[in-house]
């Protein structure tokens, strides 16, 4: 077979992944607090780019005007350059920019004339007249960390080089609950330092405050406290040893293996449970976010629901297109024509990239809500099952667009705030073949079951499999079993024990109540 050259030409459509288009796919899987991070590095990156609303502050300067033209008139042709430079963008891409982001036709002439009017830009650091800018957190002293803590004992603990150096390894490798790794086998070997004198400096960090500190287990951890409180006497330390059969709460195994009585196993468990198992957290701790809900769902007229978007959360930033025309009218240097040319393309595919992503979860969301009309009428035992593939036939959308649009997205309803994901749950048969059930329903079943039994009817995982058959869900004992741990629900001998010994302290305790022995005053 002779092999030859030749030419062809063909024509083939090919989806390519732009810059622009991985920042709108990155953006819509983001939380609330993540964009509004991400637009902040945007905002002090791209001088083209403002917040919606802003105002030049009293005594700031005011934007740059125009240039003037050749006749002496101030240049008035923004808009025109506006043009000129999405043409070039559209150019560049080789395809318009509502191919990528198509806009409905109100929402897009509302945009261009909100793009089109002039903007005025914002100045940091005013004059000091600026009262709202007035901020007292700026005054409070930092919070002390917990390393910052152990390095200051450790400069007096210590005073040896090479002992700090080793001491300085160990802080670093304590986590923020106040724990060091489990194993430390190559600690010596990564300082050049002896195990003896490693041990001998990690005594010495265990011995700091808070007490506790530098454990490398809980067991550890309680023992150091109750050494720093000199309660660690032999019938403690066994207690601490044993925690597993104190999280069995199997009281007669403790009671035989500590050589104590009632009265001194309970006073020895309370003395347990006064301890801090996490000390390190009191010093620096990341303070918790409360989750911010995305969407609000409240009910509408005629029994329908009203689902919008939270307002706070969306990012409001505008494109300064008076800003952009004013200095491309000055510039001189190819470089930086190109530095503003991109700085106006990324600002435009940025704001279509907020608006399409607030859009999107809004479509998504409402169809949820149409999905699990039940369970926001009547409660969680009436979720269905639900899945990514449903929604995303019904909103014409991909189901990997689906799952970004609902990750990290809260929802703020009647009945609390939950997780977009919460609604996607998997489908349970049923006994009679009828209409599948949720899983998350079944688990709210159970649930309901368990806190219902009394201590002389305590249900097994098969009981419950029985109760669940009557009531119409096919289960088998193991899944029950999986959903049960999974709630955090100890077993039916645990509970039968945690129940038996809750009586039987309550009825300890009428009878001394009612000893008339008791409470009566001397004479």
């Amino acid at each position: 077979m002779a092999l030859k050259h030749r030419l062809e030409i063909r024509q083939s459509q090919s989806l390519v992944m732009t810059p622009q288009l991985l920042q709108a796919i990155k953006l819509l899987q983001l939380s609330n607090l993540e964009v509004a991070a991400f637009i902040e590095d945007e905002l002090e990156r791209n001088p083209l780019l403002e917040r919606d609303g802003e105002e030049a502050g009293e005594g700031g300067p005011a934007e740059p005007a125009a240039p003037p033209a050749a006749g002496g008139e101030p240049a008035d042709d923004w808009i025109e350059s506006g043009l000129g430079e999405r043409a070039a963008i559209e150019a560049t891409f080789d395809s318009a920019l509502e191919n990528v982001f198509p806009d409905e036709p109100a929402e897009a002439a509302a945009r261009a004339a909100q793009d089109a009017a002039p903007q005025v830009r914002a100045e940091w650091g005013g004059g000091a007249s600026g009262d709202d800018d007035y901020n007292l957190e700026a005054f409070v002293a930092a919070e002390t960390s917990l390393a910052d803590h152990l390095e200051a004992q450790l400069k007096l603990a210590l005073a040896a080089p090479a002992d700090r150096l080793i001491g300085h390894y160990l802080i670093g490798l304590i986590d923020e609950a106040g724990y060091l790794p489990p194993d430390l086998g190559d600690a010596a070997a990564r300082l050049g330092a002896a195990p003896a004198d490693v041990a001998r400096v990690l005594a010495t960090i265990q011995s700091f405050e808070p007490a506790g500190i530098g454990a490398r287990s809980l067991a550890e951890c309680l023992a150091l406290q109750l050494q720093d409180l000199d309660r660690l006497d032999p019938a403690m330390r066994v207690l601490v040893d044993r925690l597993d059969l104190l999280a069995k709460r199997d009281f007669a195994t403790l009671r035989k293996v500590c050589g104590v009585d009632d009265d001194d196993l309970a006073e020895m468990i309370g003395e347990i449970r006064r301890l801090d198992p996490k000390p390190g957290l009191r010093f620096g701790a990341t303070r918790a976010e409360t989750a911010v809900p995305d969407i609000y769902v409240r009910p509408g007229p005629g029994g329908g629901w009203l689902i919008e978007l939270n307002s706070e959360t969306l990012p409001r930033v505008l494109v300064n297109h008076s800003y952009s025309a004013a200095l491309s009218k000055t510039l001189r240097s190819a470089d930086d024509k190109s530095y503003v040319s991109t700085c106006l393309q990324n600002a435009t595919w940025l704001v279509r990239a907020l608006d399409q992503r607030a859009r999107t979860i809004l479509k998504v969301a409402s169809e949820i809500v149409r999905q699990q009309d039940g369970f926001f009428r009547h409660g969680v035992a009436h979720l269905r099952p639900l899945n990514l593939k449903a929604i995303a036939d019904a909103v014409g959308l991909h189901e990997s667009t689906v799952s970004r649009a609902t990750a990290n997205k809260y929802v703020a309803t009647t009945r609390g705030n939950f997780e977009l994901k919460y609604f996607f749950t998997a489908s349970i048969a049923a006994a009679g073949g009828g209409e599948a059930h949720a899983a998350e329903a079944v688990r709210h079943h159970i649930r309901h079951m368990i806190e219902a039994e009394d201590a002389d009817n305590i249900l097994s995982d098969d009981t419950i499999v029985e109760r669940l058959r009557e009531a119409g869900i096919d289960i088998a004992r193991r899944t029950v079993a999986k959903y049960r741990e999974a709630m955090k629900i100890p077993s039916s001998v645990q509970r039968r024990r945690d129940k038996q010994s809750t009586l039987v302290k309550a009825q300890s305790g009428m009878a001394r109540a009612s000893d008339p022995r008791r409470g009566i005053p001397s004479a």
